[in-house]
C-alpha cells in the first residue's frame, strides 16, 4: 500500500460524502477532512495504532475516521452507528474508494461493552459531545470504547469536559495524555444554528487512554 501524506490523506478525505440530513437527537456533525487527516496521520506515525490493526470507529456516522484508517493500512475498520441512514452514506462512501476492509454494524454503541471486550486493538471515535438531549453520551460511548480496546482509544471531547474526564480516567485506572491542539470551522447544520460556522479547540489525549477535547460546538445560540 502506498504511503501517505499528509496532505495526500485530508486530499482523499475531502471526497467522503457526509450526512445528507442530521439527526440531531444523534448529534450528528460532521467530522472535518483536516481534523481527521491530523488525528490520524499522528496516531498512524507517532503511536504505530493503524497500521495492520483492528479499528473500531463507534458512532462512526458516514465513515470518515474508518475511511481514514483504512487509507492508513488498517487490518480491519469496523464502523459501529445506531443510524441506518448513515451507514448507507458511509457503505457508498466504501464502495467509492474500493477500500475492502471495512465492516459495518448497526447497534446502539452504548450496548456493546458488555459484548465485546478487548476485541480490537484501537478503538478511534468523534462521539457525541453530550450536549441538548444527549447529557453524559461522550462518558458512555468513552466507557465503552475503553473496554472494547486492548491497547488505546483516541477520541474527540469538549474543552469543558477534560477536568471531568480526567477524573473519570483515574478512577478507571488508565492514562489520559493530550496529543495536539487543533482548531477548524463547523458549519451550521440545524435550523437552530445562527452562525454559519464557529471555531473549534480540539485537542486529542492517550491505557492509554488517547483522547481529544474540544470547545462546545453549537451548545447555546449556534
Amino acid at each position: 500500500m502506498k504511503k501517505l501524506k499528509l496532505k495526500e490523506l485530508e486530499s482523499n478525505l475531502q471526497q467522503v460524502d457526509d450526512f445528507e440530513n442530521p439527526k440531531l437527537m444523534l448529534e450528528q456533525y460532521p467530522t472535518r477532512p483536516h481534523i481527521a487527516a491530523c488525528m490520524l496521520y499522528t496516531i498512524h506515525h507517532t503511536f504505530d495504532d493503524i497500521e495492520d490493526k483492528i479499528i473500531a470507529d463507534l458512532g462512526c456516522g458516514c465513515g470518515m475516521l474508518s475511511i481514514g484508517s483504512a487509507m492508513l493500512g488498517a487490518g480491519l475498520c469496523i464502523g459501529f452507528d445506531i443510524d441506518a441512514d448513515a451507514l448507507e452514506v458511509f457503505n457508498r462512501n466504501a464502495e467509492e474508494f474500493e477500500l475492502p476492509n471495512i465492516d459495518l454494524v448497526q447497534c446502539n454503541v452504548c450496548s456493546l461493552s458488555d459484548k465485546m471486550p478487548k476485541t480490537v486493538d484501537t478503538v478511534i471515535m468523534n462521539p457525541p459531545f453530550g450536549t441538548k438531549h444527549n447529557k453524559g453520551m461522550d462518558m458512555a460511548f468513552l466507557n465503552t470504547a475503553l473496554q472494547m480496546a486492548r491497547t488505546a482509544v483516541y477520541s474527540l471531547h469538549k474543552t469543558s469536559t477534560r477536568q471531568h474526564i480526567q477524573k473519570k480516567a483515574d478512577e478507571w485506572n488508565v492514562k489520559m495524555e493530550v496529543l495536539a491542539e487543533l482548531r477548524y470551522d463547523l458549519p451550521a447544520s440545524y435550523k437552530f444554528h445562527k452562525k454559519k460556522s464557529v471555531s473549534i479547540n480540539i485537542y486529542f489525549k492517550a491505557k492509554k487512554l488517547n483522547c481529544g477535547l474540544t470547545t462546545e460546538p453549537y451548545a447555546n445560540d449556534l
